[in-house]
């Protein structure tokens, strides 16, 4: 049996199903061993693990935990409460369909990560950062968000192993960029908080490869050396004409956490920047819904629950709040449940509705078997035996279908 524990009632012999926070934070080749020693419960404090899960089949139980059965279903109804109440997504309505959009979308993405490739890699060379070829392509990347902020944001998530730090760096920028929507904030900081997001993880190409892509545990001068790229990317940049303040901000502080448990300086609270603290939850959101040589991506609905979960420590709970405003609990792209037995592509949000997006029906489960795509505009549903509404998230993996394809143009 699964069950969720507290940190202090760890013991030797217990094994851990999952250390519960994101694989960033933590040396531990695997987030699921037999736990052997008191050395390595001591060391968990230290990374900021307050709770865990843990498998009483393969080790000793805790008597009167909390089965992981019943955590999920407290945390669903508490999100679900929660997002109820939230206020509308904010900023400006669509200009451009999710259809048009997604067509240039595309494009923009693609030379996002090119640019993007190129600066980091001269970085690595020692040779000088170009900020005048990322500027052009903030501006861009703010065009799309402000037309049909869905489109890129659905595009962040397609990412390839090979190239996964540069284009981990276009997906923060974008959604710092459109976070920065929501929250109401000038175009100037905009484009400077995209420039940070482009920019956050420089740092990395001073670590050598052998250590960013290692499919082992790291030791731990390999992890100190791993984590120092946030200081290391803060000043490179105060080296590099140009580079706007905000940015630099962003590099030195997106590991740091509310609770003082992050890196590089164990900042805490107010001690660590507005920018700084969006940026922590934008990159933990980004990691755990991408796919690592060590880490298996989650769909956008779960990570979502974990930050909500993750709010009461590592992050400013205020700003998940405006960040689930930004995305949806159900982003653009999800594959979702129905109450009917129907999965559906979420294909459109509801500005003023968070839990009823557009849903294009795609698959019936009963049948096993596709059926021809339909929307269903859930926020305008009628009561009644004919209403539908969604009862979960689903692995496109599991049924294997690609969402991205019913949110191309004919």
């Amino acid at each position: 049996m699964i069950k969720r524990i507290r940190r202090e009632q760890l013991k030797p012999g217990m094994f851990i199903h999952d250390l519960n926070c994101s694989w960033m934070a933590h040396p531990f080749l695997l987030n699921s061993f037999l736990l052997q020693d008191e050395k390595t419960i001591e060391e968990m404090a230290g990374y900021g693990i307050h709770e865990l899960f843990i498998d009483t089949s393969k080790g000793l139980d805790v008597e009167g935990a909390q089965t992981q059965e019943e955590f999920d279903s407290e945390i669903h109804d508490r999100f679900t409460r929660h997002t109820e109440a939230l206020p509308n997504r904010g900023g400006p309505a669509p200009t451009l369909s999710l259809r048009d959009e997604i067509v240039v979308a595309k494009d923009l993405q693609r030379d996002a990560n090119q640019v993007v490739h190129r600066v980091l890699m001269d970085a690595r060379l020692g040779r000088q950062l170009e900020v005048s070829k990322l500027e052009p392509m903030v501006e861009r990347i703010a065009d799309s968000i402000l037309r049909n902020p869905d489109a890129l944001i659905s595009l962040s998530r397609i990412k390839t192993k090979d190239n996964y730090t540069f284009e981990h760096s276009v997906s923060v920028c974008v959604l710092l960029v459109a976070f920065c929507q929501t929250m109401g904030y000038e175009r100037g900081v905009m484009m400077d908080i995209g420039v940070g997001g482009l920019l956050h993880d420089v740092g990395k190409m001073m670590i050598p490869d052998g250590i960013l892509n290692k499919p082992s545990a790291l030791t731990p001068p390999e992890f100190m050396l791993m984590q120092s790229h946030a200081h290391i990317g803060a000043e490179m940049l105060k080296q590099t004409p140009g580079i706007p303040e905000i940015a630099i901000v962003i590099a030195a502080q997106h590991h740091e956490r509310f609770d003082g448990t992050g890196y590089p300086d164990r900042l805490k609270e107010d001690r660590i920047s507005r920018f700084g603290q969006m940026a922590s939850i934008v990159d933990v959101y980004d990691a755990l819904t991408s796919n690592r040589i060590y880490h298996q991506s989650i769909e956008p609905t779960a990570a979502m629950k974990k930050l909500f979960e993750w709010g009461k420590s590592h992050f400013n709970e205020e700003l998940v709040h405006h960040f689930i405003r930004a995305i949806g609990i159900y982003p653009v792209g999800s594959l979702v449940r129905l109450e009917s037995g129907l999965l559906g592509v979420v294909v459109e949000p509801d500005g003023a509705d968070l839990l009823h997006p557009t849903v294009r029906v795609v698959y019936d489960m009963a049948r096993g078997s596709y059926v021809s795509p339909r929307d269903l505009v859930l926020s305008k549903q009628a009561a009644g035996a004919a209403s539908d509404k969604i009862v979960g998230h689903e692995s496109p993996r599991k049924w294997h279908i690609d969402p991205y394809a019913y949110l191309q143009p004919a």
